[in-house]
C-alpha cells in the first residue's frame, strides 16, 4: 500500500470484513470476460464464503483468481473544510478490505452448512427459524444442492482513510467542521476519525473534565452498559434492562462519557424532530463520577447535537436536578406564558 498511514492492522481488517453483509467479487469467466458481482458473504472457517445456484453464473469463477472487496463510506467532505478557495482538498473518508485468492468450492457438508447458517444469522439476526445443519433432513437437499464457494483469508489487505495524513490541528478542525455540518452520519464519522487520530487535541465541544472523554456518538454495543447505569433510577421504574437498552439505541441523539480505561461512566439521549420539539431523556452519571461536571458536559453536548441544536422547544422531566438544567436555560413549564391556542394534551400508556 502506497500510503502506509492508511493501512489497517490485519485483525482490524478481518473484523471489518466480518461485519459487512455484502461484498463485490471481481474475477473472469471461463472465456476470459470480466465478471463483477455484488454478493452476500460471510466469514467462516478462515474463508470469505458465498453461495450460488449449482449452475449459476458464479459457478464459472470456481478455480479462478479473484478479488473480493467490502467497503464503507464514512464521510464525504467539501474542500471548504480545509481551504476557503481551492476545490482540490475535497475528499471522501472510507474503510475498505480486499481479499485476493482463488475461488474454491466448499464441498464438505458440515462446512457448507456452517456457511449457510452464518449467512442466515447475518441476514436474519432476529432468528425465528430452525438453524441450518448438514444432518437436518429439512435442509439436507439445500446443503447438498447449493454451490458454496469461498476465498481463503490468506491475503487480506485493509485500508482506512480517516485523515491520518492530516496534522493534529487539521484533524481537530475537521472534527469541528463535521459537528457544525451535522449531517445524519457525521457524529459517527467524527468518532471514527477521532479514534484513528489519537494525537489530535479534542475540539472545544468535546473538552471534558479530567479523566473523562466525551463521545458525540455511541455504538449499539454500549446500550447494555448504559442500561446498567440507569437501573433503579426513579424515572425508569417498571422498565426492563432490555427496554432501557433499546431506548438508547432508538434515540435520535445519544452521547456518552468514558473514563481513561474506556468504560462508560455517563450518557444522555434525546428524541427530536429537529425543528419543533425535542425531549432529553436518561441523563445519567456513574455514582463515583458525580460532582465532577460530567453531567453538565453531557447536557451541553446533547443540546449541541445536530438533532437538537436548531429545535425550537426542548423539554425534559426531573424532580431533583432543576438547578443543573436551569444553567442551560430550562424553566418550569408552569412559568411559561399561556399558549396562543387551545389544545387538550393526551397520552397513551401501554
Amino acid at each position: 500500500m502506497r500510503r502506509t498511514e492508511f493501512e489497517m492492522a490485519p485483525a482490524a481488517a478481518r473484523a471489518f470484513l466480518a461485519s459487512q453483509a455484502t461484498f463485490h467479487l471481481a474475477s473472469t469467466t471461463p472465456d476470459g470476460a470480466p465478471l463483477l458481482r455484488a454478493l452476500h458473504g460471510v466469514v467462516v472457517d478462515d474463508y470469505l464464503a458465498f453461495h450460488s445456484a449449482p449452475k449459476g453464473e458464479k459457478t464459472g469463477v470456481v478455480g479462478r483468481a479473484a478479488v473480493a472487496v467490502a467497503e464503507e463510506v464514512i464521510a464525504t467532505v467539501p474542500s471548504t473544510f480545509f481551504d476557503p478557495i481551492k476545490a482540490c482538498p475535497a475528499t471522501t473518508y472510507y474503510r475498505s478490505v480486499a481479499v485476493h485468492g482463488d475461488v474454491e468450492e466448499l464441498v464438505e457438508p458440515a462446512l457448507k452448512a456452517r456457511a449457510l447458517q452464518a449467512l442466515m444469522e447475518a441476514l436474519q439476526p432476529g432468528g425465528g427459524y430452525r438453524p441450518i445443519t448438514h444432518a437436518d433432513p429439512l435442509y439436507r437437499a439445500q446443503v447438498n444442492g447449493l454451490l458454496v464457494a469461498g476465498i481463503r483469508l490468506d491475503r487480506v489487505a485493509g485500508k482506512a482513510k480517516l485523515a491520518q495524513n492530516r496534522k493534529p490541528a487539521e484533524v481537530t478542525e475537521l472534527l469541528a467542521a463535521l459537528w457544525r455540518r451535522g449531517e445524519p452520519g457525521d457524529p459517527r464519522a467524527l468518532e471514527l476519525i477521532r479514534a484513528a487520530n489519537p494525537a489530535a487535541p479534542p475540539p472545544d465541544f468535546l473538552v471534558a473534565p479530567a479523566g473523562v472523554t466525551l463521545h458525540p456518538w455511541l455504538p449499539a454495543a454500549d446500550a447494555d452498559a448504559v442500561a446498567a447505569l440507569l437501573a433503579g433510577t426513579y424515572w425508569n421504574q417498571g422498565f426492563t434492562a432490555a427496554q432501557l437498552a433499546a431506548a438508547q439505541r432508538g434515540s435520535t441523539a445519544w452521547v456518552g462519557a468514558r473514563d481513561d480505561a474506556g468504560a462508560i461512566i455517563g450518557s444522555a439521549r434525546a428524541i427530536s424532530d429537529g425543528a419543533k420539539r425535542g425531549w432529553i431523556y436518561d441523563v445519567i452519571v456513574a455514582p463515583a463520577w458525580r460532582g465532577r461536571g460530567v453531567g453538565q458536559a453531557l447536557t451541553r453536548l446533547v443540546l449541541d447535537h445536530p438533532a437538537l441544536r436548531a429545535t425550537a422547544t426542548v423539554m425534559l422531566g426531573t424532580r431533583d436536578a432543576q438547578a443543573l438544567y436551569a444553567r442551560f436555560g430550562f424553566v418550569d413549564v408552569a412559568t411559561r406564558p399561556p399558549r396562543d391556542f387551545t389544545t387538550t394534551d393526551m397520552v397513551r400508556v401501554r
